[in-house]
């Protein structure tokens, strides 16, 4: 009897026969991680408040600049230069070594350049147009005085004797960036980008309903450290109407971290999206908060880790199938509410050059329904 060896592991099953392998056969490179994200907002001082209340540190700030960090040693999280509007500029990783630079610059005609503070970077594109850099060298932090996870009693296990659970009402701080996730209306080339010149990997796919044999329209993806248990999803994409950020993700310590840096932030009036639930693909705690101008965070803990032994998972695309638990995925979440700019999205992807046509339209729009 054939045993799928997806059951039970992280997916409902696993690739047929012919399916898209996951990953690239010669990568150009193999990132080991991201390094931070980059956005452009007008209100640096509102945006340094939502930060602080969110649970990041503030590294430097000038009136054109805002760096942001987590608490565990490493490169900065988030680097917000002062813009007219608020935008996402793109996603940075990091290389694992100076030469990979090199060989990226030959692979995709850029150049390797240096990079303000230390460092040096390469600047590519992907074919929907997303700025991507790479970088070797840049500055490091060292780690400052974590949140510390609260300890349970579970089962026959007391851990705790003579003390009671207080979690305080402060913000949860951020550990680390773990993910971003980006919408393309060329998904499988952009997907094919990164597989090939990051060497990043596929965790999961999902396809739509009925339509599986035109392939995935969502994929979690991981960076190849070998034997190293990597994220889970380091990138997540997905076809759609539009192309560009969707959310990004930071690590917090544990549930009650989580729950009580909640419910800070909501006494401060800020709006959550979408939580406390846990994730299927991944299977992180999620909690999902507005910023002052709507882009999307997302704190999490206890999130899956795979080496690059673990081939892509394969599940249909759908808003109940994105959690374990919790409450349903809500249309402010999903991106799914009726509105002037999607009609306009929907119908400008539909007179261009991509992957969507009105079949695909119609399935992601039944997928996406609350």
């Amino acid at each position: 009897m054939h045993t799928d060896p997806h059951q039970g592991l992280h997916s409902e099953r696993g690739a047929l026969k012919g399916e898209h392998p996951g990953r690239a056969a010669d990568p150009v490179i193999k990132v080991v991680d991201l390094a931070w994200l980059e956005f452009g907002k007008p209100d640096l001082d509102r945006t340094e408040t939502f930060a602080r209340d969110f649970g990041f540190t503030t590294v430097e700030r000038t009136p054109d600049l805002l760096r942001l960090r987590g608490a565990l040693p490493g490169t900065d999280c988030l680097v917000v230069r002062r813009d007219t509007a608020s935008r996402f500029t793109g996603p940075v990783f990091q290389a694992a070594a100076a030469g990979d630079l090199r060989r990226l610059a030959e692979a995709t005609g850029g150049e390797v350049a240096e990079l303000d503070g230390g460092g040096r970077y390469v600047s590519a594109r992907t074919p929907s147009g997303l700025e991507v850099r790479v970088v070797y060298g840049a500055p490091e932090h060292a780690g400052l005085a974590l949140q510390p996870p609260l300890t349970w009693n579970s089962g026959a296990r007391a851990g705790r004797v003579n003390a009671t659970q207080r979690p305080p009402r402060e913000p949860a701080r951020v550990e680390r960036l773990g993910h971003v996730v980006l919408s393309t209306t060329v998904f499988l080339r952009d997907l094919d980008w990164f597989l090939k010149h990051l060497g990043l990997i596929v965790s999961d796919f999902l396809y739509l309903d009925g339509q599986r044999d035109r392939g995935p329209t969502m994929a979690f993806i991981r960076c190849d450290r070998g034997s190293e248990p990597a994220d889970h999803h380091t990138l997540a994409m997905h076809l759609g109407p539009s192309t560009g950020y969707v959310h990004s993700a930071y690590q917090v310590a544990d549930l009650d971290a989580l729950a009580a840096g909640g419910e800070y932030l909501k006494e401060r009036g800020y709006r959550r999206s979408w939580g406390i639930g846990r994730h299927i693909q991944g299977s992180q705690i999620f909690d999902y908060w507005r910023d002052p101008d709507r882009l999307l965070l997302e704190h999490f803990t206890d999130g899956d880790r795979f080496d690059a032994s673990v081939e892509p998972g394969w599940a249909e695309m759908s808003a109940s199938g994105l959690a374990q638990w919790g409450p349903p995925a809500t249309a402010d979440f999903l991106g799914s509410s009726p509105s002037p700019a999607l009609l306009r999205d929907a119908i400008a992807a539909l007179r261009a050059d991509n992957e969507i046509d009105l079949t695909r339209l119609l399935g992601l729009a039944r997928a996406m329904r609350p």
